[in-house]
């Protein structure tokens, strides 16, 4: 039964993840609830050994049927996993509580942001082009994996809602870039996972299996109804994001 329960929730985080992200919020919780007294660090690596296959593929799908403009976000997932390895280690040196009380402020923002401006994301019109993109691109992957490897909660979101705001993506193309900057993060973390001993490997090919049929079927999802399709799903990730943020800190 325990089984049963951890691959159902790896599929239905790996559907969430492929479309906006946000995986994390139901599958983690679950493995926390399965496995009580197992150690934190195992289930956080044994988490990402499951979902870095659901975005590798959610990625590839994507890249399959949506132009992705390789030449800036390459060096920006660099950038995100050395991002992500610095703050896992800044994790090892001092604790990140203080966040826990501010991020659901920030994702409230976020969401009313959005909820008020119903035009944005919906038309893919880039602010910036050449080595302004890149740069600005770059930015985006470095401060937002060096987030994910220091505290982590609503990366995927964060990477969307900074890419749609700022640099002008829809929510489609933004969903796109997301992922294979998220992946680049989620290797950094993994690796560092593995490399302390930190995931049960015994778990990790039927979660990771399920992670990619569900991923799969979200991305079919999103590129059947597009930007709209990810949006919608977008508010419903950040709203469940900030209950589950605010319940954890106070």
């Amino acid at each position: 039964m325990e089984m049963l329960l951890v691959t159902l929730a790896s599929g239905f985080a790996g559907f969430v993840d492929a479309i906006v992200g946000g995986g994390g919020l139901i599958f983690l919780p679950t493995l926390f609830a399965v496995f009580p007294s197992a150690e934190p660090a195992t289930l956080f690596g044994t988490n990402k050994s499951a979902s870095v296959w659901g975005t590798a593929f959610a990625s590839w799908q994507y890249s399959r049927r949506v132009r992705v403009a390789w030449r800036n976000l390459l060096p920006a997932a660099a950038l995100a996993m050395t991002g992500s390895l610095a703050g896992a280690w800044l994790v090892t040196q001092i604790s990140p509580d203080f966040l826990r009380q501010i991020l659901p402020f920030v994702l409230f923002a976020v969401l009313l942001y959005t909820l008020l401006r119903k035009d944005m994301g919906r038309e893919h019109a880039p602010r910036f082009s050449g080595r302004t993109e890149l740069a600005a691109t770059a930015c985006v992957g470095l401060v937002i994996g060096f987030y994910d490897g220091f505290f982590g909660p609503g990366t995927g979101s964060f990477f969307v809602f900074v890419l749609v705001r700022w640099l002008g993506y829809d929510f489609l193309n933004a969903s796109i870039a997301a992922k294979l900057l998220n992946l680049s993060s989620n290797v950094a973390a993994l690796a560092l996972f593995t490399f302390k001993g930190h995931v049960w490997w015994h778990l990790a090919l039927p979660l990771a299996l399920a992670n990619v049929a569900g991923s799969l079927l979200g991305t079919r999802l999103a590129l059947k109804h597009g930007a709209g399709c990810v949006r919608g799903m977008f508010l419903v990730v950040v709203t469940a994001l900030i209950c589950k943020t605010s319940y954890d800190a106070f």
